[in-house]
């Protein structure tokens, strides 16, 4: 293997981020021709899925601000997809249920999307597909543990700084007394 065509980790990385930018412009255009925004697919799949679920727990799921969260939820409750009920668990809560109505759309819609999936990838092997898939998965985890790592330093950083600014409050007000 020659030097140019080793593969290195910025190779690597940019073609992840290509693929994952083509697949998402295709799932995107599989979701909007069944007549539904991301937005709106996301939260019905979740709740088709999950079974019933707060906003919040939808918008962690989907990875969505929760302006973009509470205007898709209000736009499925108008066009009569889902329904707000009442938490039994929690008064403060409420759940979001799909409606026959919104079922039947995401189940539907659900379906074609998964189709055109699954003529897309229909061109990699099962094998390709396994090791994509557990290569991916590796990479994936191996970057979140990375992340919680630098998140942990942070934190006892950020902790071991503001010690420092307080001794050292401590210590210039003792001073100036």
């Amino acid at each position: 293997m020659s030097k140019s065509d080793r593969i290195t980790a910025t190779r690597l990385w940019l073609v992840i981020m290509r693929s994952h930018r083509a697949l998402t412009l295709l799932a995107a255009e599989s979701i909007t021709n069944a007549g539904l925004g991301l937005t709106d697919f996301a939260t019905l799949e979740a709740l088709l899925h999950k079974g019933p679920l707060t906003i919040t727990e939808i918008q962690n799921k989907v990875l969505l601000a929760s302006g973009s969260m509470t205007a898709a939820v209000d736009r499925l409750e108008k066009l009569g997809l889902v329904v707000r009920k009442a938490s039994p668990g929690d008064r403060r809560a409420r759940l979001l249920e799909l409606t026959p109505k919104g079922k039947q759309l995401a189940a539907s819609c659900f379906e074609r999307h998964a189709k055109d999936l699954e003529a897309l990838m229909s061109e990699m092997s099962e094998r390709e597909k396994e090791q994509t898939y557990r290569s991916l998965k590796k990479l994936g985890l191996l970057a979140a543990r990375t992340l919680e790592r630098q998140k942990t330093r942070f934190r006892s950083s950020k902790a071991r700084a503001a010690k420092m600014i307080t001794e050292l409050n401590e210590t210039t007000n003792a001073n100036w007394h």
